[in-house]
């Protein structure tokens, strides 16, 4: 089958399983996951590798530099202690209780020959790094607080680039590389720092051209550059393309964006770049599903399991370790925090890839390999699945089922409304008998009375719903202002600066709502 061809039918299934996601509420990555795994089963058709060149080449910078993009400065800045803490030392921290957890285990299970403390550090490192996809989209649509979507996502961004660095060391140390401790720290600084510069250069040269044009297609085909030309400058000078994608993106995104960008183009360019990290997760989350030997992962089930509690155990200690201490006075964070992000800490495909980019002559590669896409599925599935109950049963969002009922009885205003309209009309026309259509109305009003005081009720209880109600109307009449701008532009009844300067404007109103947290 033709490469085409399977890219067709790899979106068909995303878009297919993207549908029964959100109709029966569940986490979209969890779903194509599952959706690999059935398909990889059935043999239905064979989809590209997940090699490591391919998720460094196609993959990870696209991620990468959309969510760096996306992210507030502002909140990385608050928190930047515990963020930098539990991405440098907190995954290192994590790689080495890993090992700590599992050889024990190994050892009772009868596996101390083929699990040394050698594989132990090497898989720790493999799954260091975390992937919060899976349950940033859950905590927005369950309304949980933005700071804390914010550390995950800020974490994930740093560890990716510090989790590669740890790997490549101590992959060196297990194939016989002699290295100090003081050499570790100097590797480690010059592979972030070169990833550093070259993210930091790439992304102002790219600001400072945007800052002097104002072409949107240009300006989209800038950014680009700007996520691959980091990664691929930084990997050619021996740095971390990791990094260097990160800090162009949050370059281009916290200063780029905001002093050159016309409201339009930064509009054109947002979506540009959500929709190529909705693609790209879409393709790697199935090919995982599809890379999963369901025959390995049986045979090697005993050290798995042990391998997913020792690495939620290692997270867990290092978030409840470090938070109190990288996080105090204003900056602190709660409790049931610590306890989400110690649980919310998933492992994705960048773990899967840095499995199968072990040597083939690695000592027991099948079994690190086997144990880490164990480790992977688990974490999506049994972590993924069991968040949204975690957060309600911990108190930090509101319920599937509150806000089912919230946009229950919007929708029910809505329709009840229309129909008092339609009784207005039916009575100004003369249809039907006024004493009936007087009983209607006042069954309908009573309807909207109670519809409306039980919204009442909910937004009293729930701030967030009243907040998100009005950034909700705002956005939709701002969508009818710019629709009317386009017609008349379109009917010739505005000249082309009116148009542009309108236009302007309203998508300048529209990217403030979207900071605002609008949808």
């Amino acid at each position: 089958m033709h490469i085409d061809t399977i890219l067709v039918l790899l979106f068909i299934v995303a878009t297919t399983v993207a549908i029964l996601a959100k109709r029966f509420r569940l986490p979209y990555t969890v779903a194509l996951v599952v959706a690999g795994l059935f398909l990889a089963q059935l043999h239905a058709f064979e989809p590209p590798h997940l090699t490591q060149e391919l998720l460094f080449a196609v993959f990870l910078p696209g991620l990468l530099f959309e969510a760096a993009f996306h992210f507030d400065f502002g909140l990385l800045r608050r928190d930047r202690s515990l963020i930098l803490t539990l991405a440098v030392p907190g995954v290192l921290a994590g790689i080495f209780l890993t090992a700590a957890i599992l050889v024990p285990v190994a050892a009772a299970l009868h596996l101390a020959d083929t699990l040394t403390w050698t594989h132990a550090l090497v898989f720790g490192a493999l799954v260091a790094a975390t992937d919060p996809i899976a349950v940033v989209g859950l905590f927005r649509s369950l309304g949980a607080p933005r700071r804390l979507a914010a550390l995950l996502e800020g974490e994930s961004l740093l560890n990716d680039g510090t989790s590669i660095v740890f790997f490549g060391i101590i992959l060196a140390v297990a194939g016989g590389a002699t290295v100090s401790a003081a050499g570790v720290v100097l590797e480690f600084i010059r592979v972030v720092g070169i990833g550093i510069g070259v993210g930091f250069a790439l992304g102002l040269v790219v600001s400072t051209i945007i800052q002097r044009i104002d072409e949107p297609m240009l300006e989209i085909t800038l950014t680009t550059i700007a996520a691959y030309g980091a990664f691929t400058g930084a990997e050619h000078l021996q740095g971390s393309g990791v990094i260097a994608t990160v800090v162009a993106g949050m370059v281009c995104g916290n200063y780029g964006a905001r002093t050159g960008m016309s409201p339009t183009t930064r509009v054109a360019v947002e979506s540009f770049w959500e929709y190529v990290a909705f693609a790209l997760n879409s393709i790697i989350f199935l090919l995982i599903g599809f890379e999963v030997q369901i025959t390995d992962l049986l045979a090697y089930w005993p050290l798995i399991l042990s391998a997913f509690l020792a690495v939620t155990a290692g997270r867990a200690a290092v978030v409840l370790g470090t938070a109190p201490v990288a996080a105090r006075g204003v900056n602190r964070v709660p409790r049931s925090w610590q306890m989400i992000l110690s649980w919310g800490g998933l492992r994705g495909g960048l773990s899967m890839v840095l499995a199968l980019s072990l040597p083939g002559d690695f000592p027991n590669r099948a079994m690190l390999v086997a144990t880490t896409f164990g480790v992977v599925i688990l974490s999506i599935l049994v972590q993924g699945l069991s968040m949204a109950p975690l957060l309600r049963w911990l108190g930090v969002a509101g319920t599937r089922a509150e806000r089912a009922e919230y946009d229950q009885n919007r929708s029910e205003l809505v329709a009840v409304q229309a129909a008092l309209r339609e009784l207005d009309r039916m009575a100004r026309g003369g249809h039907g008998d006024p004493a009936g259509l007087a009983t209607l109305r006042a069954e309908y009003e009573a309807r909207r009375a109670g519809v409306e005081s039980a919204l009442d009720r909910m937004r009293a209880s729930h701030a967030d719903f009243h907040a998100a109600e009005e950034i909700r109307a705002r956005r939709h009449l701002l969508m009818v202002e710019k629709a009317e701008v386009l017609e008349a532009n379109h009917q010739g009844l505005l000249s082309r600066e009116a148009y542009e300067r309108i236009l302007a404007d309203i998508d300048g109103r529209l990217v403030q709502l979207h900071d605002q947290g609008g949808e």
